[in-house]
C-alpha cells in the first residue's frame, strides 16, 4: 500500500512538471498542453495559454513578452473563438499545420502552410514571429507560414504591414475590442493606396470610415505624421515596388523594447517604449495628435491649422460654401472658390508646410520632374493641384489631384509644398503669395513680430570709435530730432528693469526686450552694447533718419533715450546663423510658413549688404518674395565690417586694416 502511494504521487508529480515544462519547439509527436510554454531562444518571448483581463474562463493561444510582468500580449491566435476551459491542445498535423483544439477534438483555429513539408519545425523566434519551417531546409527565412503576416493590434519591429502583391496577402492591424476581448473590432490600420498608380499612405478607420490619414509617403516619410521621421529609437522603410506595398520598423538600439499598439478603447495609434528601472510602458508617440488629425475636420478645400482659431480656415482662393455653418464651427461642407476656373488661363499658388490631400483622386507619374508636372496638371482641366511625390535631393515624381482638396493641415517641419490651381483672377489680386510673404516679414510686438528685413536697407554704416561725446554738448541737438526722449527710468520700468524674461533677442549691438509703456502700449527696446563703438552723433543721424523713412514693412520708431551710455531703439535683430530666433517664441506657432519667413530673412540680407552693387533693387525684392527662385548667397553686411576712407566705396570683399580714424556718413539713395 505504501509503495502504490509512492508510486501515485511520484506520478502525480512528473505528471505535474511535464505540463508546465518549457518547450524549445513543436512536432507531431510533441504537441503543447494548457500550462506549457514555447520560449524563444533568447528569452524575448513566450507562447501560451492565457486569459485576458477579468476573464478567468476563456482561454486564448497568445504571444507576449518573456520577462515583462503583467504579461503585455503582442500577438492572438484565436482571437474571436476562445477556449472555454483549460483542456487547449496545440498540435502539429501530418500536414504540417498548426492546429489548436478543444479536449473534444473540435479545431478552434489552425494555419494553412503555402506547401507541405517534408518535417515540419515550429520556432518562435526572438523577434516574437511563430514561424513553421521546413527541417532541412538551409535558408531559416523561408518561412511556410508566420504569425507576422496575420497581426493582432500590435505592430512588432521587424513586422510589416500593407499588401503582398504575389500573394494578395492585405496586413492590417485590428484593436481588441476592449481590454476583456481580443476579438478583432472596427478599429483598424493598414497602408492604402490607388491600385494603378500605388501612391501608399497610412490610414486608421472606424468601421468603413477613415479616422485618420498620415498624408502619403513623400521618400523620408510621410507628409502628414511628424511622428514618423527619421529618429534615434528607430528607423522605419517603406516598399514601394511591383511585389509588395508595405511598411515596417526597425530598433536602432536592440536593448530598446518598443511596440506600436492600436486601442479601441481610445481610439488611439500608439508607440509605446519599456522603461526598465521604473518597471513600466513609456508612451512615446500617439495618434491623432491633435484636433486637426481628425479625417476631414474642415471639409473640401479646407485647412486646418490648430494654431489659429477657427483651426479651420479655407485655402487662399476659396470661401466656405455656408458661410452661416461655419461661423457655428460645422466645416464639413468646406470651401468653394472664390472665381470659376478657366481652364486656358489659370495658373497656380504654392503652398508650404501642408499634409498632402487625400490620394483617392489622385495620379502618379514618378519619371517626371516638377516642370513637367505642372505641364501636365495645367493641360488637363480637372487637375486641382500637383506636387512631387520624393522630396529627397531636389525633389522627384509627379502626383496630380483631381476633383476636391480633402483632408489638408498646416504641419511645420514634415510638411510639403502643394500648387493648387487658381484662376486668372485670384493670381492678379494684390495680395496673393507675395503679400503674405510681407504680412509675414511685418511686424509689431502685440500683434505679428517683425522681420524688419526692409530696415536694414537703409545703407547703416561703420562708426566712430571717439566715444568722448557727452550728452551736454548736444543738448540743443535732441529737440531736431522730432520725436518723444524717454529717460531712462521709464524704460526700465517699462522693461522690468530689463529683466531676461523680456528678451526677445540679441545680436551683434545688443539685445531687444518686450516692454509696455505706462499707458498700455507695447514696445520692443533696442538696448545697444557698451562695446557696439557707436557715437552719439551716428546714433542721432541714424534715429532721425529711421524716424524720416515710412514704409508698411518697418515697425514705427515711436522715441528714443540717450543716458549716459545707454543708447536704445535701430528694432529686433537678426540673429548670426539662427535666424528663427529672430522669432519670438510665443509667436511662432502664429506663422503658417517658416520657410517664406526664412527667405524674407535671405532677402533682408542681402538688401543688408556692404556694398550697394550687391543690393537688389525694389523691383527684384518683390520678384524675389513673389516667387520660388534660388535666391543668391548674400554677403557680409554692411554693419558688420570696417571701412577704409581711403579706398573710396565700401567693398564687398574683406576690408584691409587701417590706423586711419573710420568716418561713416549716412546718405539716403533711392534704388
Amino acid at each position: 500500500m505504501a509503495l502504490l502511494t509512492f508510486m501515485l504521487i511520484a506520478f502525480f508529480l512528473l505528471s505535474h512538471t511535464v505540463s508546465s515544462a518549457v518547450l524549445d519547439g513543436l512536432s507531431p509527436l510533441q504537441p503543447m498542453t494548457d500550462g506549457r510554454t514555447l520560449v524563444s531562444k533568447q528569452g524575448s518571448f513566450e507562447l501560451g495559454f492565457f486569459s485576458p483581463g477579468s476573464s478567468s474562463k476563456n482561454r486564448y493561444l497568445g504571444i507576449w513578452y518573456k520577462n515583462i510582468p503583467g504579461r503585455t500580449v503582442v500577438w492572438v491566435a484565436n482571437r474571436c473563438n476562445p477556449i472555454r476551459d483549460s483542456s487547449g491542445l496545440l498540435t502539429v498535423n501530418d500536414t504540417g499545420n498548426l492546429v489548436l483544439s478543444e479536449q473534444n477534438k473540435s479545431v478552434i483555429w489552425s494555419t494553412k502552410l503555402s506547401k507541405q513539408p517534408k518535417k515540419p519545425m515550429v520556432e518562435l523566434l526572438d523577434s516574437g514571429n511563430l514561424v513553421v519551417t521546413e527541417e532541412d531546409d538551409t535558408n531559416s527565412e523561408n518561412y511556410l507560414w508566420q504569425s507576422f503576416d496575420y497581426p493582432s493590434d500590435t505592430l512588432l519591429a521587424g513586422m510589416k504591414i500593407g499588401r503582398d502583391l504575389r500573394s494578395g496577402l492585405n496586413r492590417r492591424l485590428s484593436a481588441w475590442k476592449n481590454w476583456d476581448d481580443p476579438c478583432a473590432s472596427d478599429f483598424t490600420w493598414g497602408i492604402e493606396f490607388d491600385e494603378v498608380h500605388k501612391f501608399p499612405e497610412s490610414v486608421i478607420r472606424k468601421g468603413t470610415a477613415k479616422f485618420f490619414r498620415s498624408g502619403p509617403w513623400n521618400g523620408l516619410s510621410y507628409s502628414g505624421a511628424s511622428a514618423l521621421k527619421p529618429n534615434s529609437l528607430f528607423s522605419f522603410v517603406l516598399v514601394n515596388n511591383d511585389d509588395e506595398v508595405s511598411y515596417s520598423y526597425d530598433l536602432e538600439n536592440r536593448s530598446v523594447i518598443s511596440r506600436v499598439v492600436i486601442n479601441e478603447t481610445t481610439s488611439t495609434w500608439s508607440r509605446f517604449t519599456w522603461i526598465e528601472s521604473e518597471q513600466r510602458w513609456q508612451p512615446y508617440f500617439s495618434l491623432p495628435k491633435d484636433y486637426c488629425d481628425s479625417y476631414s475636420l474642415c471639409g473640401a478645400n479646407g485647412n486646418c491649422i490648430i494654431s489659429d482659431s477657427p483651426i479651420c480656415q479655407c485655402l487662399e482662393g476659396f470661401r466656405p460654401k455656408s458661410q452661416e455653418q461655419w461661423n457655428s464651427t460645422d466645416w464639413s461642407q468646406g470651401c468653394v472658390r472664390n472665381d470659376p476656373l478657366s481652364c486656358q488661363k489659370d495658373g497656380f499658388l504654392k503652398f508650404s508646410g501642408l499634409k498632402l490631400p487625400d490620394t483617392t483622386n489622385s495620379w502618379v507619374n514618378k519619371d517626371m520632374n516638377l516642370k513637367e508636372c505642372r505641364a501636365k496638371c495645367l493641360s488637363n482641366c480637372s487637375c486641382m493641384a500637383y506636387s512631387n511625390t520624393d522630396i529627397r535631393g531636389q525633389g522627384s515624381g509627379c502626383a496630380i489631384w483631381f476633383d476636391q482638396l480633402m483632408d489638408i493641415r498646416q504641419i511645420q517641419g514634415v510638411g510639403q509644398d502643394l500648387y493648387i490651381r487658381m484662376p486668372d483672377s485670384e493670381l492678379g489680386k494684390d495680395g496673393g503669395k507675395v503679400k503674405k510673404a510681407i504680412v509675414i516679414a511685418a511686424a509689431v510686438i502685440g500683434g505679428v513680430f517683425g522681420i524688419l528685413f526692409l530696415g536694414y536697407c537703409i545703407y547703416r554704416r561703420r562708426y566712430l570709435k571717439d566715444r568722448t561725446e557727452t550728452i551736454t554738448q548736444n543738448e540743443g541737438e535732441e529737440e531736431d530730432l522730432e520725436l518723444p526722449l524717454f529717460n531712462l527710468s521709464t524704460i526700465r520700468i517699462a522693461t522690468d528693469n530689463f529683466s531676461v524674461n523680456n528678451m526677445l533677442g540679441e545680436g551683434g549691438f545688443g539685445p531687444v526686450y518686450r516692454g509696455k509703456l505706462e499707458d498700455g502700449q507695447e514696445v520692443a527696446v533696442k538696448r545697444l552694447s557698451m562695446s557696439s563703438q557707436q557715437g552719439v552723433n551716428e546714433f542721432k543721424n541714424e534715429v532721425k533718419l529711421i524716424a524720416k523713412l515710412q514704409h508698411r514693412n518697418l515697425v514705427k520708431l515711436l522715441g528714443f533715450c540717450i543716458e549716459g551710455e545707454e543708447k536704445m531703439l535701430a528694432w529686433t535683430l537678426l540673429k548670426e546663423g539662427r535666424p528663427f530666433e529672430l522669432i519670438d517664441k510665443s509667436l511662432i506657432s502664429c506663422y503658417d510658413n517658416l520657410d517664406e519667413v526664412l527667405r524674407c530673412i535671405h532677402i533682408g540680407l542681402l538688401c543688408a549688404q556692404q556694398s550697394p552693387t550687391d543690393r537688389p533693387n525694389m523691383s527684384s525684392v518683390v520678384l524675389m518674395l513673389g516667387s520660388t527662385i534660388d535666391l543668391p548667397q548674400p554677403r557680409q553686411p554692411g554693419y558688420f565690417m570696417e571701412m577704409d576712407p581711403t579706398k573710396g566705396d565700401y567693398s564687398s570683399s574683406k576690408p584691409e586694416s587701417s590706423s586711419t580714424n573710420d568716418l561713416s556718413i549716412t546718405v539716403p539713395e533711392a534704388r
